[in-house]
């Protein structure tokens, strides 16, 4: 992977996409008090104050590109930046990442999940490689901490549902539709310690159609079970998966609407 060097910036009050309509994630806040300027997330180092102090508070895009014409979330636009925002003690932090020529964060915005397992976050996108399609990327201050596979083509796309120990085994897991609109595949990854591993899939599952510019479903915790809610491969139904034994079952709870999903989202 080929990192741009960057110059020092001053945090900005607020995130202006252009002409994107795409929103940051504001999460996991915390007091930003001043900022240190910026470091390469490519460097293995963190910067002074060591990582037991730093937490991630805050992710967005920028630089927006048409480069990728993909198109799948209703608009031309991509990105080509991650800004990612931290904590380190009373003190913030910003650090930028700049991917090559041939990628593109084809997501909507960037997810403050915690993959790791350590009770704070990372940063969670869709990274595209325009020949090779899309793939779950993991950011942190550091730098790049995991990626799945690229599916294999161009064009090829992926939709997250959520991050959560599914299984109950301490491990955290983390769930996406693999080409919601074709293979419709939910995949399900687990963090071993330093990468994302296979541990289950299943076909007939989907949460996203072309054009749109939102993911359908998500993550729920009812009576102490946590399950993916998403449609059905014809959405016709909404479904509820849970991870269990290393494989993944799935039933219908309701005829699909958008009501039903909310529903579904709380328990009802």
């Amino acid at each position: 992977m080929r990192w741009t060097v960057w110059s020092s910036i001053c945090l900005k009050s607020r995130f202006d996409l252009m002409e994107a309509p795409r929103r940051p994630v504001r999460g996991w806040r915390g007091p930003l008090r001043g900022v240190r300027g910026l470091f390469g997330l490519g460097l293995a180092g963190l910067v002074a104050g060591g990582a037991s102090a730093e937490t991630i508070v805050e992710a967005r895009f920028e630089g927006p590109t048409t480069r990728y014409g993909h198109g799948i979330l209703g608009d031309a636009v991509e990105f080509t930046q991650l800004v990612i925002m931290t904590d380190d003690a009373g003190v913030a932090r910003q650090y930028r990442v700049s991917l090559p020529d041939d990628h593109v964060f084809e997501d909507l915005e960037p997810r403050l999940w915690d993959i790791t397992g350590d009770g704070a976050p990372e940063v969670v996108v869709i990274e595209t490689d325009m020949g090779l399609g899309g793939s779950l990327a993991v950011y942190d201050q550091t730098g790049k901490r995991a990626e799945t596979p690229h599916i294999g083509r161009t064009n090829r796309w992926l939709a997250p549902v959520a991050a959560a120990d599914l299984d109950g085994d301490g491990r955290v897991e983390v769930a996406f539709v693999d080409r919601p609109h074709l293979a419709k595949v939910l995949r399900v990854f687990e963090w071993d310690g330093s990468a994302l591993q296979l541990e289950a899939e299943l076909g007939g599952l989907t949460n996203h159609r072309i054009g749109e510019d939102f993911i359908t479903g998500g993550l729920r915790t009812c009576d102490g079970v946590r399950a993916l809610v998403t449609a059905d491969a014809d959405w016709s139904d909404v479904m509820v998966s849970v991870l269990a034994d290393g494989a993944l079952v799935t039933r219908s709870v309701a005829p699909f609407s958008h009501e039903a999903v909310a529903r579904a989202m709380t328990c009802g």
